[in-house]
């Protein structure tokens, strides 16, 4: 049974991979950050069975966390942070969103900040 959920998790990842993929288009990957300040986490996609994703400006922070094969864009995603920032180590609940039900619970790691790679100066 395990190698038949396995191989169902593959599609979904494979959708998510693209769709990531198609976010981070035109942009370079910076050092990781250990947490994110409330301003910094504002606007969130979830992208299902791949990461979480943050936007900060000209900033995206993707946190593809401990089991992504759990995350799930169908269900509603409950941050608990042990403080007033979110970060590694903290835990992520996803729940139905239409009853609620407790879920998968997943563990935050570091979040990669993303932005536009620098257009290359041509001297005109």
């Amino acid at each position: 049974m395990h190698a038949v959920s396995a191989a169902e998790d593959s599609p979904k990842q494979d959708r998510g991979e693209a769709e990531l993929a198609k976010v981070l288009e035109g942009r370079v990957a910076g050092e990781p950050v250990k947490c994110l300040h409330q301003s910094q986490r504002d606007r969130l996609q979830v992208i299902s069975g791949t990461a979480l994703v943050f936007r900060d400006g000209k900033t995206i922070y993707v946190n593809r966390t401990s089991s992504p094969r759990f995350i799930s864009n169908f269900d509603l995603p409950v941050f608990k942070p042990f403080g007033s920032n979110l970060c590694k180590l903290d835990q992520v609940e996803f729940r139905d969103r239409t009853m609620l039900m407790p879920g998968p619970v997943v563990t935050l790691t570091e979040f990669i900040p993303y932005t536009k790679a620098e257009e290359p100066d041509n001297g005109d």
